[in-house]
């Protein structure tokens, strides 16, 4: 990648978020104008512990450049063991990763509660200057 090619790379962010939890966050973050990067995407799902590891795989492999999982913690309304299913599953895609040769930095997981608009555009700038240092995934995936 040329040193121009580095500057312009703006790396794509998935982001999984649990509807009763980190959505409202994320909703008060557009709410109150917060910004973060616009390469984020969000898929709301009602419990972040039903993340499945291939779910984060194929995002990856197919060319998202990090995953986000804005985890319940303990505020989860399905499950008690919400956060460590949910970290177990994170543990397991590292695993994966490192395998594969791939930055296991590529995926992140933070609890962000219901009025958590600051940490989680706080979160979202830093992971997103970490993936900028790391360039793109495809420079990392095996053809």
């Amino acid at each position: 990648m040329t040193a121009q090619e580095e500057k312009a790379f703006v790396p794509k962010i998935l982001v999984f978020s649990s509807e009763k939890i980190s959505d409202p966050a994320i909703d008060l973050a557009g709410l109150l104008k917060k910004h973060y990067p616009p390469t984020v995407y969000n898929i709301s799902i009602p419990c972040t512990s039903g993340v499945k590891p291939g779910w984060i795989l194929h995002a990856l492999r197919s060319g998202i450049d990090g995953v986000f999982v804005a985890s319940d913690g303990t505020d989860c309304a399905y499950r008690s063991d919400c956060s460590d299913v949910t970290s177990a599953t994170i543990r397991a895609v590292q695993e994966t990763l490192k395998e594969e040769g791939i930055n296991i930095a590529r995926v992140k997981m933070a609890a962000i509660c219901s009025v958590c608009a600051d940490p989680f555009v706080n979160h979202m700038k830093s992971f997103m200057e970490s993936l900028k240092e790391m360039g793109s995934i495809k420079n990392e995936l095996k053809n």
